[in-house]
């Protein structure tokens, strides 16, 4: 029996957003993406206690900050005895506009794989998606330290990751779908605003296509799912990062009673004249311009620093 997993792989890479490793190898997904969440539910669980209690007891004496980057790539270390791809691990979100504090961050997560043995090709650092942070990863992209730019919600930082030649971006589906369900209120109209229709899977085949279009070499991955047809949507998108939980139902549904389309052309065409990069100013007043994309950046910018702040104490309680 062929599944919704198995058909969406012939379209599209399938990347598992989860910190917890040891559920990764029933969906053989090619890469997997963390983020403090993700890590800060993981290190809560009694399997991973033990990784933590010892990536924190062998750098006792280091810096806090120090210590933390060592249990995130003690992680990745584990994520890529996995996946036969690549690992994305984010930088503190406390950072996000702090462009040198994320070019010495990403400089250290990026030393620390390398120490172990892990060639850079295999990681990828993530990033918010901030003016501050997409200059910190056009800089790295020129040192080949390979970026994923997260919390991308808005047109105009699809653009500007494009201008600044990152790998790739992470353009979330569900979080813009929450804003406007939302917003409507009684109004929602759940049926209508589904699949093809749904305002962050609109966001994200708009995105695609101006990649396409303009022969943007960034890797697009849609992200942040909330229902399985956000993800059957995008079948064709370069990349999908999926929870292990809409895994499992892709991997249970039987493909012949609903076999999976492709959505999304995968070829580059280059066709049409190329659009002007964006300015400091433009990106701004654009982002300024989009309420959704600013109210949802600035949430999830403070709900990482939540998470970040939550495993900075765990791993305080243990130094």
């Amino acid at each position: 029996m062929a599944s919704q997993l198995d058909q969406l792989k012939q379209f599209t890479t399938v990347v598992a957003d989860t910190g917890d490793f040891k559920q990764l190898s029933q969906f053989t997904p090619q890469d997997a993406t963390t983020n403090p969440s993700l890590i800060l539910k993981a290190v809560q669980k009694a399997d991973y206690a033990p990784l933590l209690a010892d990536t924190v007891a062998a750098h006792r004496g280091e810096a806090l900050d120090a210590i933390v980057d060592q249990v995130l790539v003690r992680f990745g270390l584990e994520i890529l005895k996995v996946v036969p791809g690549r690992v994305s691990t984010e930088v503190d979100a406390r950072l996000s506009f702090d462009t040198e504090g994320t070019l010495a961050r990403a400089r250290r997560i990026i030393g620390l794989y390398q120490a172990a043995g892990i060639d850079r090709s295999r990681v990828l650092i993530k990033i918010a998606s901030t003016w501050e942070g997409i200059q910190a990863a056009r800089q790295l992209e020129q040192e080949g330290i390979h970026c994923n730019l997260t919390l991308l919600f808005s047109f105009c930082q699809a653009q500007a990751c494009g201008d600044a030649g990152v790998q790739l971006i992470s353009p979330f589906v569900g979080r813009i779908y929450d804003w406007y369900k939302k917003t409507a209120g009684s109004a929602w109209d759940e049926a209508a605003k589904a699949g093809l229709n749904d305002p962050g899977v609109k966001s994200v085949t708009r995105i695609h296509a101006y990649y396409k279009q303009q022969g943007i070499r960034t890797e697009v991955m849609g992200a942040s799912f909330r229902n399985v047809g956000q993800i059957l949507a995008l079948a064709g998108c370069d990349l999908l990062t999926i929870s292990p939980e809409l895994l499992a139902q892709l991997q249970t549904t039987d493909a012949s009673s609903q076999p999976v389309l492709r959505q999304l052309g995968g070829g580059t065409t280059g066709t049409t004249e190329r659009v002007a990069p964006l300015t400091e100013a433009a990106f701004r007043y654009a982002l300024n311009d989009d309420a959704m994309g600013t109210e949802k950046l600035a949430e999830g910018i403070r709900s990482f620093a939540v998470d970040s702040a939550k495993l900075d104490a765990l791993i305080e309680a243990l130094r």
